[in-house]
């Protein structure tokens, strides 16, 4: 279990705060300003950003379970941080609201560039074991069954593309059931992307590979045991060989992050995980990455 230390709760909230507090001024234009006339409800004493920033140390500090990190860690030892620090029941009824920021704030402030090189995979986030499928109500209509090559699964899938410094330059969301080489999702994930991107045999498709072609991007990936081999350049094969990377990022995001498990009581609160460990990710000082170094060393 990993020991958080004073400089990176304050790094995470100082850039945290300052993210809410523009943002927040930006929308409040589109606003509409409908209150209730029936009772004024009253505003929690912690505000968005410090919420953010504890949900974002829950996946940066080992625990598997939100409420024993929050009930053996916060409670005793963020006091101090958090003078107005609210009891575990309430944390997470004001969960939600931090929802739309805490999207944002990843795709505004943490996502990555594309360096030209880039690496593209999907996994699975299982919901609730096979034997429990048929009773489970909290995922019903947003998960879906979906396959993979260890077998079935139920829940969500997270398509991901990482540059070769190991950063998330983009990320999708979609049920279980949705093809990795789904083109509409693949070309908008790569919208800011240029030159070349890796992938696995699951992302074999003549229709993808002439629509990222037209946009400058071109799809390289491992070949079926059926299908004949085509060369390519030393290069790029060299790049292609080095595609597990994104595999590593992927472990650490489920084993190091806790981005998945089976205890959600709300499908909302399973997204604001899913986005926390992402953004808990950004933190890593070391991050997996392909060294160009040592692949110029080969071409020569």
């Amino acid at each position: 279990m990993q020991i958080l230390n004073e400089d990176k709760l304050i790094q995470i909230f100082c850039m945290v705060d300052d993210f809410c507090n523009e943002y927040s001024r930006n929308i409040q234009q589109y606003e509409l300003g409908v209150k209730s006339k029936n009772r004024k409800v009253p505003e929690p004493q912690m505000c968005i950003s410090e919420i953010m920033t504890i949900e974002i140390l829950y996946h940066l500090s080992g625990h598997k379970c939100f409420k024993y990190y929050y009930l053996q860690m916060v409670e005793p030892s963020f006091k101090e941080y958090f003078p107005n620090l609210l009891s575990y029941n309430r944390v997470v009824e004001l969960k939600p609201r931090i929802n739309l920021y805490l999207f944002a704030f990843i795709n505004l402030c943490l996502l990555g560039y594309s360096t030209g090189v880039s690496y593209l995979d999907s996994t699975k986030l299982v919901v609730c074991h096979n034997l429990r499928i048929h009773s489970n109500k909290v995922f019903k209509g947003i998960a879906k069954r979906g396959k993979t090559s260890n077998g079935w699964f139920f829940g969500l899938k997270l398509h991901l593309i990482i540059n070769h410094l190991g950063e998330i330059v983009s990320f999708w969301l979609t049920p279980g059931n949705v093809a990795d080489n789904s083109k509409n999702i693949v070309v908008k994930m790569c919208a800011n992307l240029f030159d070349k991107l890796f992938g696995d045999k699951d992302y074999i498709s003549k229709e993808l590979f002439a629509e990222l072609f037209e946009k400058g991007i071109e799809l390289f990936t491992t070949i079926r045991r059926n299908m004949k081999n085509k060369l390519i350049n030393i290069e790029n094969n060299l790049f292609l060989i080095k595609r597990g990377v994104v595999e590593s990022v992927i472990e650490l995001l489920k084993s190091a992050c806790n981005i998945e498990h089976s205890r959600h009581r709300s499908p909302v609160n399973a997204i604001i995980n899913i986005w926390g460990a992402i953004a808990a990710y950004h933190f890593f000082k070391r991050k997996p990455s392909v060294l160009m170094t040592k692949i110029i060393y080969h071409l020569k």
